[in-house]
């Protein structure tokens, strides 16, 4: 059962009112992902050509570029093997010693092709960031959207969520 959408408020976004199929949405948003909290720890990306994921009841997946990847912070990774009914096959990356915290569509399908290589980060593995606003996993560990105050839900992944 649907639940009742959270109100939008202004220079926000329902995540009820994205389409399903998702839609493919670029940005020039500043996006950038550090191996932790602090100004100082290790940056791993930063872009401000960066794609949004956007799908019913979900908040925004990020792809970042490949050229926008600091060199040498990501290794191919065997640990983990999924496929998505809208994106394709996906390939898992180890991200500063973190076992598959990020992952690209290598040959997506035609709806997605403008993201092929594009690395998308896991918000609850690492410090993720949109305009400078640290975003929240999230919840469930299925999916990985970045929650920012921008959008509004609920969110798909808490308890009780699974048939929506």
């Amino acid at each position: 059962m649907r639940p009742k959408p959270e109100p939008a408020g202004p220079g926000q976004e329902s995540v009820w009112d994205y389409p399903r199929p998702p839609a493919l949405v670029p940005s020039t948003r500043r996006i950038v992902v550090r191996a932790g909290d602090d100004a100082d720890a290790p940056l791993i990306a930063e872009t401000t050509a960066a794609f949004r994921v956007l799908e019913t009841s979900h908040p925004p997946t990020w792809y970042l570029p490949p050229a926008s990847v600091t060199p040498g912070m990501l290794t191919r990774s065997s640990a983990r093997s999924t496929v998505c009914e809208w994106k394709g096959a996906a390939t898992y990356w180890d991200v500063a010693g973190l076992r598959a915290a990020a992952w690209s569509y290598e040959t997506p399908t035609p709806g997605f092709a403008a993201i092929r290589g594009h690395l998308a980060f896991d918000p609850a593995r690492l410090a993720c960031f949109v305009d400078g606003e640290r975003a929240r996993p999230q919840e469930g560990g299925f999916y990985a959207g970045w929650i920012t105050s921008d959008v509004v839900g609920p969110f798909k992944g808490v308890p009780g969520s699974w048939g929506w």
